[in-house]
């Protein structure tokens, strides 16, 4: 067959499979409840719009050739802004903020029932009092009124509304909207695994929310953007509820709203340098005169050790956003946010192989006028993922106060030590359960668990520690031990007498 033809017959293939995703999709929308239906309508629309491109696109979506670093001035670092001082308004300059969290991730992968948000990191408090802290201390020292907006999906939404009403005292407002709801499709036929709009029973697997991206659809279509348009409101900083080092910055703020050229930047992205444990992470470029995201998925394979490479792409993005709300509204009605898609494969529990197609929100930056990367530290990147990084947080190397963590003065180097703990930790309750207190790590570099372990209370772990309990082996590791530059492998039990 003729390269023509082949093309002709691939569209016309492509034509007929559009057909019948949208055939579907019409017999799902019509289980869908009166009260349910507009929102469900919107849903499948903004469906349908990703899957037409998900068709048309093939291939990695970035030309190689083209990736340049990206000019000097485009990346700022930190200290150059903060070097500009803050303004005597700083709270008519705050007033114009609204923080937004991504609030739609579970805990399934620290072993935890329902939303992430909802875990305890310190002291009893979850992600969220903590969030809500931060915002209300910021509230009551400057007398202003930031409100707090919680991007929840059909997963958390629920959850997060019931725990809502212990925060109706704080000096904090809070709004939620939730982010869309889509099909999965099956990998082989490419068609919606769903029969109907529900979600429980055996339709539990059958829908999922489609990455952060999501964020300008749904916020827009929520009403929420113009009705914080309409209390004045100018930009929003978008940040995971999960990343504990995205507090509000005031000089990154004043940056915005008083840029030094008069130019209004729309996008702000914090970017921070890569350490050999963050090569997986997305990274800022200069692509066809414009700002670009990078993530590993849109790289030719040819080239993905280049772009783990630290010396050549230095910074990654922490996923701390600075967004203009007139901007969104405006790209939005445009229908000009252009976002690659990521196809993120899936096997169900009854072992059914779907796919998943989703959105970066950092993705965008590229469709925002006068865009710009700032070079922050490190510590505005600190991500609770797991529960090594969980142990970091609820140890003696950072103190919280007014919900924000900071690094303990004791410390004397400004690292982060690396934690690797096996399998036998990987469920917040048996890691709870392992350490009958949180060891003083603040002369610690390096600690790797493996295998049974329990830890004592006052353990003292410094320099690196690697502590191995083979198959069949427990290592209790008794109270008050101080490990320093230690291998611990074996057996070692000490049992109540």
């Amino acid at each position: 067959m003729s390269q023509d033809g082949a093309s002709q017959f691939q569209e016309v293939i492509r034509q007929e499979l559009e057909l019948s995703v949208k055939k579907e999709l019409e017999k799902i929308l019509t289980t869908a409840p009166s009260h349910e239906f507009e929102h469900t309508k919107k849903d499948l629309d903004g469906f349908r719009k990703l899957f037409h491109r998900f068709l048309q696109e093939k291939g990695p979506s970035v030309d190689w050739g083209k990736i340049q670093r990206p000019p000097e001035d485009s990346i700022q670092p930190y200290e150059k802004i903060k070097a500009r001082g803050l303004p005597d308004n700083i709270s008519s300059v705050l007033n114009k903020l609204v923080v937004v969290k991504l609030n739609g991730g579970l805990g399934t992968s620290m072993g935890c029932k329902g939303p992430k948000s909802l875990i305890g990191v310190r002291n009893e408090n979850t992600f969220l009092d903590l969030t809500v802290q931060q915002i209300e201390h910021l509230n009551k020292t400057y007398n202003t009124d930031v409100p707090l907006v919680l991007m929840n999906s059909f997963n958390t939404d629920e959850d997060t509304k019931k725990i809502l009403q212990k925060y109706n005292h704080c000096r904090v407002k809070i709004y939620t909207f939730n982010q869309s709801r889509y099909p999965r499709i099956n990998k082989e036929s490419l068609l919606p695994v769903a029969k109907d709009v529900s979600y429980s029973g055996e339709n539990t697997e059958a829908w999922y929310p489609p990455g952060h991206g999501d964020i300008y659809a749904s916020f827009y279509n929520s009403g929420l953007l113009d009705t914080l348009i309409g209390e004045g409101k100018e930009y929003i900083f978008v940040s995971n509820i999960d990343n504990l080092g995205a507090t509000v910055d005031l000089y990154i703020l004043n940056h915005l709203m008083n840029p030094p050229n008069g130019k209004p930047c729309e996008f702000v992205m914090e970017v921070t340098n890569k350490t050999r444990a963050d090569v997986k992470g997305g990274t800022l470029t200069q692509y066809e005169g414009k700002l670009r995201l990078v993530e590993i998925a849109q790289v030719p394979k040819a080239h993905v050790d280049e772009f783990k490479s630290v010396s050549k792409f230095k910074i990654f993005n922490t996923n701390n956003l600075w967004i203009s709300l007139e901007a969104v509204k405006r790209l939005q009605e445009q229908n000009a946010i252009d976002m690659e898609i990521i196809v993120n494969p899936k096997t169900l529990d009854g072992g059914l192989n779907v796919i998943q197609l989703e959105t970066a929100v950092g993705a965008a930056i590229k469709s925002f006028e006068n865009s710009l990367g700032i070079n922050v530290p490190r510590s505005r990147f600190l991500p609770v993922k797991t529960t090594s990084d969980l142990l970091l947080v609820m140890s003696n190397l950072y103190s919280l106060n007014a919900g924000s963590l900071t690094m303990s003065e004791k410390r004397e180097f400004p690292t982060v030590p690396l934690v690797k703990l096996g399998s036998s930790f990987t469920k917040v309750q048996d890691y709870l359960r392992r350490f009958e207190s949180i060891p003083d790590m603040l002369e610690l570099d390096h600690l790797t668990v493996s295998g049974d372990v329990t830890f004592g209370k006052n353990v003292s772990l410094k320099g690196t520690v690697i502590i191995i309990a083979n198959h069949g082996d427990r290592i209790d590791i008794p109270p008050g031990a101080v490990l320093e530059n230690k291998i611990v492998s074996g057996n070692l039990r000490i049992l109540d007498h």
